[in-house]
């Protein structure tokens, strides 16, 4: 099975975003060899409320639970957030969290991220970082919203050992603590794979051979990218075809216990 880690639905506040429909994206995911994935709401990351946009992305999806797995976007710098919380988990049936401190004004490090850990920790869902939507130097004139300083993002892991972590739209993780400290810190985070190169750094054969191919999951940021680069790369990385599977989406079936 391919399960995509790595998925979007609804609207892009600064472009226009192709295939953003449940029945689209999954013509998409066919054309593409794609069994499922883990959508959240594009809508939700810059909506005043992003509720809203959680509340979309279910009526959106609900005849496509078999292919698309709801993601909810959570602000917790938001008054009732626990509320949102509540509502993706028992309504929506979210099956993990995603935050974007960056779009959302807060840091990774703030009071708003620990007690959002807390409350998905209490709740059995992953945490979904994503260290950027976005290349910085194509971001909106009006919206500065720099990629997460991955660091950091790994100090919140080690501060929520109990909290399962997922890290999309990732890079750099070969220079950061996920590699250099792959022996110290908690072994509670994922590693998604779409930004990870398979030639030059190699990243994608780093990440394997640190912290293990059991955390590393298939990605690739369908529809606000193509997926044939996050494909291709998967055919190209120096591991086995046992540890292939794993990435595939062995590891992130488990992970979600489905």
């Amino acid at each position: 099975m391919v399960f995509d880690a790595n998925a979007y639905l609804g609207h892009w506040f600064a472009r226009q975003i192709r295939h953003n429909t449940a029945a689209e994206l999954v013509a998409l995911m066919d054309e593409n060899g794609i069994d499922k994935a883990c959508v959240g709401s594009l809508s939700a990351v810059m909506y005043r409320n992003g509720q809203r946009g959680n509340e979309e992305l279910s009526s959106e999806i609900a005849g496509y639970l078999d292919r698309l797995v709801p993601f909810g976007v959570i602000n917790p710098a938001y008054m009732d957030w626990e509320y949102d919380l509540d509502w993706c988990a028992n309504e929506m049936g979210a099956k993990g969290i995603r935050i974007y401190p960056q779009y959302h004004d807060y840091r990774v490090l703030d009071a708003p991220a620990h007690s959002l850990c807390e409350a998905c920790t209490e709740r059995g869902l992953p945490v979904t970082i994503v260290q950027r939507q976005v290349d910085y130097r194509q971001s909106h004139w009006m919206v500065d919203a720099p990629d997460l300083v991955l660091n950091d993002v790994a100090q919140l892991c080690a501060d929520h050992p109990q909290t399962t972590f997922i890290i999309i739209e990732g890079l750099g993780f070969a220079g950061s603590r996920f590699v250099r400290e792959a022996d110290t810190l908690p072994a509670n985070s994922s590693i998604e794979i779409s930004r990870s190169s398979v030639f030059m750094g190699k990243e994608m054969k780093v990440l394997i051979e640190a912290i293990g191919p059991e955390r590393v999951l298939f990605g690739s940021g369908i529809p606000m990218k193509y997926p044939g680069p996050a494909l291709l790369k998967m055919k190209h990385v120096e591991t086995t075809e046992e540890n292939k599977q794993l990435i595939w989406g062995e590891n992130l079936q488990r992970l979600l216990g489905l």
